[in-house]
């Protein structure tokens, strides 16, 4: 890449979910290097950028949208990205932090913070973002451009996506097997 050529503008985002899918990115060892070459990371939890950039080209958002914060900070996303990928199951489906949507949140808030072995009381919840009343994946708050399915999505998927997108080629993914034990 020549220094006239402007590097492509790459976010990361993590709303409700266990950061898995980032690990998962972490895990793709030597090519972080090359991807660095090819990309400014401008946003993510791998920087220490307070508020959502302007001008992004690719932004990988991992998690479900749980609460007020996360769906505004979508919807910035979406308004300052060229492509939004929906990266990873949470995100993709809601998967693991959509298993709170079957309990009103009133009943949840009053588990977690008023029934608990160590109850935290009711002065902690007024400095929390306010829950939705389900957690949503990402294309129910915001269009979505690109579906990473996986829980999370390996190294390898993950790479043959970004890869994709960096050679301004469609994303063909293939079945992700998994085997256990």
């Amino acid at each position: 890449m020549s220094e006239q050529q402007q590097k492509i503008r790459l976010a990361t985002v993590w709303l409700g979910g266990c950061s898995g899918c980032h690990m998962s990115f972490l895990d793709l060892d030597e090519l972080l290097i090359e991807l660095v070459e090819q990309v400014e990371l401008v946003y993510g939890p791998l920087v220490d950028t307070k508020e959502f950039p302007q001008d992004v080209d690719i932004c990988l958002v991992e998690g479900a949208v749980t609460n007020v914060e996360n769906l505004e900070l979508a919807r910035t996303i979406r308004s300052n990205s060229k492509l939004v990928i929906s990266f990873g199951d949470c995100a993709v489906t809601g998967n693991v932090t959509s298993m709170r949507n079957r309990i009103p949140v009133k009943d949840l808030l009053t588990a977690v913070y008023h029934q608990a072995q160590a109850p935290i009381g009711a002065e902690s919840l007024k400095d929390l973002p306010a829950l939705l009343k389900k957690a949503l994946p990402l294309h129910q708050a915001i269009k979505v451009d690109v579906y990473l399915p996986g829980c999370p999505p390996s190294p390898e998927r993950i790479a043959a996506t970004v890869t994709a997108l960096l050679e301004g080629r469609d994303v063909k993914l293939e079945p992700q097997m998994r085997t256990f034990g």
